[in-house]
């Protein structure tokens, strides 16, 4: 892999097509509630990893979910269906900065900005959280998929059950 620089460097302005389009599925999964289709956005083994700023800045290696393959990412979203009890309520996610830090011939490491806000049914809004993708995306079988998925909150107040994905 090499090394891209902080500018906008050619790497930087040619972010393949399948990542972002990646990034973006991801994004419309979850906030269209179709839970059952975001384990197939990760390849088998992979990593999702929700941590604070402070843990990983410190380099501590606790985690407020941590899931190592597509099965642990499957019993996540039965767990949502069918075991977790909470006030339903939606998610919509915005992304930005994506930077372009690592390529390869079919792998990337990326990092990027996010804001997820949260609707509960009576329509109160509040942005639920703030933070950073640390991701390593990676063809297979043609397809761009996650191999990790680091999400970093920028602060460790989650106000209430992280019930679904971030």
């Amino acid at each position: 892999m090499t090394v891209a620089t902080a500018d906008l460097t050619r790497d930087n302005l040619h972010m393949p097509a399948e990542v972002t389009a990646l990034m973006a599925e991801y994004a419309h999964v979850i906030d269209g509630g179709r839970f059952e289709e975001w384990p197939d956005l990760f390849a088998d083994p992979c990593l999702y990893r929700i941590t604070t700023r402070e843990n990983e800045d410190r380099g501590l290696p606790l985690s407020l979910i941590l899931c190592d393959s597509q099965g642990m990412l499957k019993d996540r979203v039965v767990s949502i269906r069918t075991a977790n009890v909470f006030v339903p309520h939606s998610y919509r996610h915005m992304v930005s900065c994506v930077q372009l830090l690592e390529t390869g011939k079919d792998d990337w490491k990326v990092r990027s900005n996010y804001l997820v806000t949260r609707t509960m049914p009576d329509g109160t809004m509040c942005v639920f959280s703030t933070g950073e993708y640390r991701d390593h995306v990676v063809m297979t079988g043609g397809e761009a998929k996650f191999r990790e998925r680091v999400v970093v909150c920028d602060h460790s107040m989650i106000n209430n059950l992280i019930a679904l994905p971030l």
